[in-house]
């Protein structure tokens, strides 16, 4: 087959136009810095502790860990180290999407839980129905919006996977009917999924989730880089260069950093997610583009788009490039490549041509703990004292809060629904060590590209990978 050309190459905007709006763009996540001023801050660990619990990552997923072991067992002491701060990492730079979905996706979760697709799909609603109780419950301020996301066709080849995908409810048919919705002449039909995805505003909760957890007595320790993790009789002993904690139980929610656990040294590989952030529109540009309904959106591309609106009108646009660097290292100058921030700022002019003049404020990168099954994977090792969860692929602003449940019910020794399904039980399959790491994801890569350049047909290499079970994604 002939690869053809994709819309963004097909209307790209000028080099001056790309150039012009990202001047002036600082290369911080918008996020952080729009809460930096009267920030929290949590003292580093001085000396030697002891807990109930220890928590290791302050993210969202050792977040809502604390956060639901003081609300299951009130009393409980609970600690939390983080190694920078709260929220610091991929909880303070993604793109604010809390989807329900616990298998990053239906297509992804049929296809390896079949039977119990039912059950996981009405786990995920239940999770995010929690989540936004608990925002309520607790008074979080962290712009939370159950909007829903749309999945919009940009290449004609697309349009038929929309078609059998829903209701007229929700099925914007063809371009018409899109544009009618959210005008970008790169849309050619769209399926809303109205309950399965908030917008929020990912710093804002991470830093709310910490407020509450110290408010119902968790320890935050910030600036507390754990070690590494030994046992002591009955104790685990969690080592940091200023002090050790020690406990009966560990929860491990480093994600995307090196795992204290040698069994997962090879589950997960750090890869870099590149995002912009606009300036706020004005009254004139928002009605130009319409989305008043303010639903989050992904184009249907291998190397997809993802975007939305913040509180303030600004549009978040990130995705397509998925950047492994040999090595599994997470590095500060891997987040500043110029090229992914162009393509990015020239897909964007293409899908939005009516908004040429708008400025980009922020450019900014975070690494994704991907896992060859493109979800979480679950487990308990050190005779049951300590838990993890790992590897959300880039879908963890929801499913962190199942994951903490999981490692809680493990902990807990507890026999539960969670438990007990087979997306738990069983763990996915570790990627390759180096060099055989970096050859297969970028021949993966290359795959993928050329499958968006073919209408969507997949090489041997990835039928091959998807007969397995096996992937790269973001």
């Amino acid at each position: 087959m002939t690869a053809h050309r994709t819309v963004f190459e097909r209307s790209a905007p000028s080099r001056a136009a790309v150039k012009q709006a990202l001047e002036g763009a600082v290369p911080r996540p918008f996020w952080l810095d729009d809460i930096a001023e009267g920030r929290t801050e949590y003292p580093a660990l001085a000396g030697d502790a002891a807990a109930d619990l220890v928590v290791v990552g302050g993210g969202y997923t050792g977040l809502w860990t604390a956060l639901r072991a003081v609300e299951r067992t009130p009393g409980r002491t609970v600690t939390l180290l983080e190694s920078e701060t709260i929220g610091w990492a991929a909880s303070g730079r993604n793109g604010g999407f809390c989807e329900a979905s616990l298998t990053h996706g239906e297509e992804n979760g049929q296809s390896r839980w079949p039977d119990e697709m039912e059950t996981l799909t009405r786990l995920g609603l239940e999770n995010l129905d929690a989540i936004a109780e608990t925002i309520t419950r607790y008074g979080m301020d962290c712009d939370f919006e159950r909007t829903g996301m749309i999945a919009v066709a940009v290449e004609p080849h697309q349009v038929e996977w929309i078609a059998g995908d829903g209701t007229d409810e929700n099925l914007f048919a063809d371009s018409a009917a899109i544009q009618a919705e959210i005008a970008s002449p790169t849309f050619l039909a769209g399926h809303w999924e109205k309950d399965g995805c908030a917008m929020v505003h990912p710093a804002k909760l991470a830093a709310e989730l910490a407020r509450v957890c110290v408010e119902l007595g968790v320890t935050i320790h910030e600036n507390t880089a754990v070690q590494r993790i030994d046992e002591e009789g009955e104790l685990i002993s969690v080592v940091t260069e200023h002090g050790t904690v020690r406990a009966p139980q560990v929860a491990l929610a480093t994600n995307v950093f090196p795992s204290l656990l040698k069994r997962n040294a090879l589950m997960t590989v750090p890869v870099y997610d590149y995002v912009l952030m606009t300036e706020p529109l004005s009254e004139a540009q928002m009605e130009s583009i319409g989305w008043t309904r303010r639903q989050g959106l992904a184009d249907m591309a291998n190397q997809f788009h993802y975007y939305r609106l913040s509180a303030d009108n600004r549009i978040l646009f990130g995705g397509y490039d998925a950047i492994y660097h040999a090595g599994r290292k997470v590095k500060t100058e891997y987040e500043d490549r110029p090229e992914s921030f162009e393509k990015l700022a020239s897909h964007f002019l293409t899908t939005f041509p009516q908004l040429e003049g708008v400025k980009f404020t922020h450019r900014w990168a975070g690494a994704i703990d991907a896992s060859t099954r493109f979800c979480a994977f679950y487990g308990v090792a050190r005779k049951g004292r300590v838990a993890y969860a790992a590897g959300f692929t880039g879908l963890g602003v929801g499913a962190a809060r199942f994951g903490a449940d999981v490692m809680l019910d493990k902990l807990a020794g507890e026999k539960t629904e969670r438990t007990e399904l087979e997306m738990v039980r069983k763990r996915g399959m570790p990627f390759p060590p180096e060099p055989a790491a970096s050859i297969g994801i970028n021949l993966t890569r290359w795959s993928l590209d050329r499958a968006d350049h073919r209408e969507g047909k997949r090489n041997l290499l990835l039928k091959t990978l998807d007969s397995l079970g096996l992937g790269f994604d973001s």
